[in-house]
Formats: structure tokens, sequence, C-alpha cells
């Protein structure tokens, strides 16, 4: 029972598959994203608001993404000797000082004190507050996995 019309097509199909996986996966060329670094004190960063319970002089910059979607990275900065009030964020935080002196306390835990280069992760939901001791300016890189939110907590007193 050799048949030489399916033999000659069990032969070609390779080849027919072969060319049609290439044309369908060369049509679609990938985006290729563009590498990116930034320097905090780089004078084309866009520096925006800070919700209005952090302190006066606060300022953001995004770096990376957008704050309404997932995975964002931020450079947030505070004046010196300010205070930033009891908060928390839905996302848990990746954070790294880069410049000042940042004392940070997560609740249920001891002060940490963030000198540059220092590493701190923040548990999502975890209220904590901070302080920039420093005479200049805190500015730490912030990498969120949810969009951006910030949300202040109500002291007993008030």
């Amino acid at each position: 029972m050799d048949n030489p019309i399916i033999g000659r097509s069990l032969q070609v199909f390779p080849f027919l598959l072969l060319g049609l996986i290439s044309s369908f996966t060369s049509a679609q060329t990938p985006v290729i994203e563009q590498a990116l670094t930034q320097n905090a004190d780089d004078a084309q960063i866009q520096w925006g608001p800070c919700p209005p319970f952090l302190p006066e002089g606060c300022a953001i910059a995004v770096l990376h993404g957008d704050p309404a979607q997932d995975n964002l990275d931020v450079f947030f900065k505070v004046p010196a000797k300010s205070t930033i009030p009891l908060h928390w964020h839905t996302s848990p935080e990746r954070m790294v000082l880069v410049a000042g002196e940042l004392h940070l306390t997560y609740d249920g835990q001891e002060m940490a004190i963030l000198r540059q280069g220092t590493y701190a992760y923040g548990p999502a939901k975890r209220p904590h507050h901070g302080y920039c001791a420093s005479a200049d300016p805190c500015v730490l890189f912030i990498a969120f996995e949810s969009p951006l939110d910030a949300v202040p907590v109500e002291s007993a007193g008030q």
C-alpha cells in the first residue's frame, strides 16, 4: 500500500510547517524595551507632588512604569528633618536609600536606620512612618509591585 503521493506529502510536510511557523514569528517582531539609567540629582528628572498628608516639599519622580499599573519604580524625596506620617501601601515596597539618613519604623518592629545604600523591604499593608534625620533631603528608590498608593493612618488622638 505504498502511495507515492502520500509518501511525498509526508516528506514535504515538515518543510511546509517550518515555513509557516517562521512566517508567523517574523510577522510578530518583538518590541525591544530600552534600557534606562537615572541619577537622583539629574536635572532632567521630573519631580511631582506627594499626597497632601506627606510633608511640604515632598516629591516623587516616576523612573519606570505607570503609577496606575503594576511594576513601578520611583524616587521619593522628603526634606531634611521632616517626618513621614504613619501610612501604608497596598503593594510591598523594595527600597534603597540613595541620599540622607532615614529612620524608618514598621508597626511591631524596631526602628531601622537607613543610610546611603541601605536596602529595606516593606510588606504590603504594613503601617510605617519615618523621619529624615539628615541635614540634606532623604531620597529613596522604591519599587512597587502593585499600583502606587499611600494610605494615611489616622492617629487615635485626632
